[in-house]
């Protein structure tokens, strides 16, 4: 015979064993059950009874047709399940009831009612119709007969229509699909899923078209792109993503609850409650439209770019605007008469006053035509100058005992002038504030560097896995370009660094003017106005900048891992500001840079530890409150005696509070009726009320974003002193230009518009990825911006203000005298 006579008689033997096994299957196959669809088909099994159905149909070319299968058992027995098995021409699946998922906890949930789409077979370059087979095995180890139930129809809606709703049901026993395929001339859509209810959990999948398709609670995860779902879902899908240029919508139902922020019953703890399971099903709505235009980026991108440059433009008109005065200005003068040569004249005639006249430096415009020469004015009584060594660079107290002495002299007198606190040398000054400009950029490329690079392995997670619950975007409006999701939401960060990089340069323009009339020695630079010492401003320029950089990272993959990237230039910027503004009266007792940015990194601590732990935790509202109101308090004394009460922690006698206790006496008891700084006491107890009143609320209500109740903190302070200041100017006669206030008026309004954006909240990385999702909406700008964009331009715009608000704000003290600019 063929099986040759060299052949072993023990393989002859397996031979023949294996071809008699292969007969009675083959047998069996033609025992099967012809079926039809739409019918149902009821029968009982067992461990020596196996059922087989069988069906056939024809597909039309071109048409892709799906198929679900319907079963159910009356046995809830885990030991001895029935076992369904389908057979296609390109695969198997199969599956038991009762079929069992497991939740969090090992927590276990059964169901008798099973619903299965199979992989659609298409007829692939046949012309022709093909003739389809499937074969449905139905069998059990159960020692006893089983009861079963099955039907199988054919979906008559199974692709769904670009732009058109779509709407069915679904439920964790009973997963759906569908197809879609992309139209002619569409690169991109964004499919979105709406649900009236909240719960139950879901989860949306977008999947090639490749069999198996994944469409169960433990295995969605495995493929595609994926998103939990409570009540909104949105998912942009690009072509070149999908080479066949279409794919599967896959929605699966969750067993329970947890992974969207739902709690799970009490019932279904231990063995699965199968009434309340029966109840899961979710109504869903579908609906998949074509994305933006490759047009509308562009559009968007100009947009951005030109808004932002109107404010360079406006900046070079306002450049000339001031040479042209100059020039003619310096013309007039030259042709001055003055025995017959030019004299330097002042630009606006000054009138001073004493202490209590409250009019120095005001502006007399009642004589235009008749200006007064500054050689003509009295000569300036200058202060001494001290010029320290190179420790005076780093330290907020002079070392010498002579120096300490005059100043705690100085500042102690009832009325203090600008000419009492600048005595120390310029270029002295000068460099300790130049000390802050490069800190901030030693922290900026230590800072930024591994930002970068952790946001770009967030975004690769991202794209390799397909898990879009890593990051908290606004989905109805997440415009992808390249790697990015999120392309317009980085985008629109570039306000922060056009304007930061304007504000540099306008900030060194003044900076060279400056120096320039130093070189020649010019009165007016040397004895008038306010000290000029532009490191902060410097500083300030890079802080816009870095925001600029450090949101977009952070836009890159928004989740609760990195929300410090977004906050923490933000908490340097009002920290900067305030220091800038003490600085203008206080030149030579503001802060080291060490020391300041040593605070700064307190507060970014602060902000990781009350975010971390400050949800429920009442014992850290407590000593953050506590912290805050001695914080506030410490700060006001500081401020009060203008750095000259210090506190030796190294005195172990605690004599510390019998001195507190005798400055509080001889300041609020003995002069109770005037204190003795009467404008820093006004501020100081509505500074700390505001913030008692905060440290109250913040206590009470413990904020669920900890990190802008710390920021509002900062911004609430900051505004406050700069009212402060603003109303001190004025009480003092001083004169608020044309420029310094439009820039103050913009700064109102365009922080109110940014703010009103701002509470817009599309997302929360302090909630779950699908509540999250709950906040989203559609793009209000262009297609292409969401409301957070527009905060991101509002914001960088009102930042830019209030920057040139605090860089113009004492141009009018420019011909005014340092002895007569008051100190508040």
């Amino acid at each position: 015979m063929w099986l040759g006579e060299g052949m072993p008689l023990l393989g002859q033997c397996l031979f023949l064993l294996c071809l008699g096994r292969f007969a009675e299957v083959e047998n069996r196959s033609t025992d099967s059950k012809p079926a039809d669809f739409d019918r149902l088909y009821t029968g009982n099994v067992n461990r020596n009874t196996e059922e087989i159905y069988s069906f056939n149909y024809t597909s039309k070319p071109g048409k892709v047709d799906a198929l679900r299968v319907f079963v159910s058992s009356n046995s809830d027995d885990l030991q001895f399940p029935v076992l369904f098995v389908v057979r296609q021409q390109k695969g198997v699946l199969s599956w038991q009831v009762p079929l069992i998922f497991r939740g969090y906890y090992q927590r276990t949930y059964t169901y008798q009612d099973v619903n299965r789409t199979l992989c659609p077979l298409e007829s692939e370059g046949e012309a022709e119709p093909l003739e389809q087979f499937i074969y449905i095995d139905v069998a059990s180890m159960a020692p006893f007969s089983v009861q079963y139930q099955l039907m199988v129809t054919r979906l008559r809606n199974f692709e769904i229509e670009t732009g058109v709703p779509f709407n069915f049901s679904s439920s964790p026993s009973q997963p759906q699909y569908f197809h879609y395929k992309f139209p002619e001339n569409v690169d991109s859509v964004i499919i979105k899923v709406t649900s009236p209810e909240a719960y139950p959990c879901s989860v949306v999948s977008v999947q090639d078209i490749v069999c198996p398709v994944y469409d169960l609670d433990h295995n969605v995860e495995f493929n595609g792109v994926y998103q939990s779902m409570t009540k909104k879902a949105a998912i942009t899908i690009q072509r070149k993503d999908f080479p066949r240029g279409e794919f599967y919508v896959v929605f699966v139902i969750k067993p329970e609850d947890y992974a969207c922020g739902g709690n799970v019953p009490e019932s279904t703890l231990g063995k699965g409650n199968h009434t309340w399971n029966l109840k899961r099903v979710k109504d869903i709505e579908v609906t998949i439209t074509p994305s933006i235009a490759s047009s509308v980026y562009i559009q968007a991108i100009l947009l951005c770019f030109l808004f932002f440059l109107v404010f360079y433009l406006g900046a070079l008109v306002a450049a000339f605007v001031h040479y042209i005065r100059i020039q003619k200005k310096g013309a007039e003068i030259r042709g001055s008469p003055d025995d017959g040569e030019g004299t330097v004249a002042a630009s606006h005639p000054i009138t001073t006053s004493t202490p209590d006249g409250s009019s120095y430096g005001a502006i007399d415009e009642s004589s235009p035509g008749t200006p007064k020469l500054l050689s003509s004015l009295p000569p300036i009584p200058r202060p001494r100058v001290y010029s320290d060594s190179s420790v005076d660079e780093e330290c907020d107290f002079d070392p010498m005992p002579e120096l300490g002495s005059d100043k705690n002299i100085i500042r102690t007198k009832t009325f203090l002038y600008v000419s009492d606190l600048s005595v120390k040398d310029r270029r002295i000054v000068s460099k300790k504030y130049k000390i802050y400009f490069w800190n901030i950029i030693t922290i900026a490329v230590f800072y930024a560097l591994p930002v970068i690079q952790l946001v770009i392995t967030y975004q690769t997670v991202v794209n390799v896995t397909g898990n879009q619950d890593i990051c908290f975007y606004n989905f109805l409006c997440a415009h992808p370009l390249g790697v990015l999701s999120a392309f317009n939401n980085v985008m629109s960060n570039m306000g922060h660094v056009m304007l930061g990089f304007l504000f540099l340069l306008i900030v060194l323009r003044r900076d060279l003017l400056h120096r320039r009339l130093l070189e020649v020695t010019d009165s007016c630079a040397v004895d008038y106005g306010i000290p000029k010492h532009f490191g902060l401003f410097y500083t300030m320029g890079i802080a816009l900048t870095m925001e600029g950089v450090l949101s977009a990272c952070y836009h890159v993959c928004p989740n609760y891992s990195n929300f410090q990237f977004d906050t923490s230039f933000m908490y340097m910027i009002a920290g900067l500001c305030m220091l800038k503004l003490y600085q203008t009266r206080h030149p030579d007792i503001n802060a080291s840079a060490y020391s300041a940015y040593a605070s700064f990194a307190l507060v970014i601590f602060l902000a990781v530890l009350g975010v971390v732990f400050g949800k429920n935790n009442i014992w850290f509202w407590v000593l953050f409150s506590i912290l805050h109101v001695v914080g506030s308090l410490a700060l006001s004394t500081h401020i009060y005696y203008m750095g000259r009460f210090k506190i030796d922690v190294s005195n172990a006698d605690f004599g510390i509070f019998r001195r507190i206790g005798q400055v509080l006496y001889t300041d609020c008891i003995q002069q109770c009726n005037r204190p003795m700084y009467m404008d820093r006491m006004v501020l100081l107890i509505a500074g700390n009320l505001v913030n008692w009143s905060i440290a109250i609320f913040g206590l009470v209500h413990r904020p669920k974003d900890f990190a802008s109740y710390l920021l509002g903190i900062f911004i609430c302070n900051l505004l406050l002193y700069l009212a402060f200041y603003i109303i001190m100017k004025l009480r003092n006669s001083e004169r608020i230009q044309p420029l310094p206030l439009f820039c103050i008026i913009a700064t109102a309004v365009v922080w109110g518009a940014a703010l009103y954006f701002f509470f817009q909240s599309l997302s929360s990385w302090e909630e779950t990825p699908a509540e999250s999702r709950e906040k989203n909406r559609e793009c209000s700008l262009m297609s292409f911006f969401d409301d957070h964009d527009i905060w991101h331009f509002l914001s960088a715009t009102a930042m830019f203000f209030s920057f040139l608000v605090l860089l113009t704000l004492d141009d009018d003290l420019d011909v005014v005298r340092r002895d007569k600019i008051p100190v508040f």
